[in-house]
């Protein structure tokens, strides 16, 4: 179906959606453009004006933070895109679920473990256990659905 058939059979709302989608879509790719930049001459700086030691513990978890960063912003890009192409009407939870872990995840690792109190880091744990278990519980969810749906199928045809 082209884009102006599929256009047409959507009622107001849908169009709202996808046209702030587009909105979103646009803003996120710039965001990541930037902190791509940022990235980049971050690390230019380290490398020629301070003789960036990747083993030196803060630059190394400064620069990785930034990594993550992109990495995020492109997931949730990826996430957005992905509702305009195959005519979702919202975000699936799995993909906020993964965007989260992916940003606890990054809090993990650029932690001060001396200066960070002890209860942080344990919450932060929790946090991303119970992310992680409510993503697995997701993921075994859908392929169940999946494997009854193809069990199905292979009725269909006999």
């Amino acid at each position: 179906m082209k884009f102006s058939e599929e256009w047409a059979v959507l009622d107001i709302y849908e169009k709202f959606e996808k046209i702030i989608c587009v909105i979103l879509s646009v803003m996120v790719a710039m965001i990541i453009v930037y902190a791509t930049y940022k990235l980049g001459y971050h690390i230019f700086e380290l490398f020629v004006k301070k003789g960036f030691d990747p083993v030196e513990h803060k630059s190394f978890k400064a620069v990785f933070g930034m990594i993550m960063v992109v990495l995020i912003a492109l997931e949730f890009k990826h996430s957005i895109v992905k509702v305009i192409a195959d005519n979702e009407s919202i975000v699936q939870v799995k993909t906020v679920l993964l965007i989260a872990i992916l940003a606890v995840s990054r809090k993990m690792i650029i932690l001060d473990l001396k200066a960070t109190p002890a209860i942080t880091i344990f919450a932060l744990s929790a946090v991303l256990l119970a992310l992680g278990v409510v993503y697995w519980l997701m993921r075994e969810r859908d392929d169940r659905l999946a494997d009854a749906c193809r069990e199905l199928e292979g009725r269909d045809d006999s």
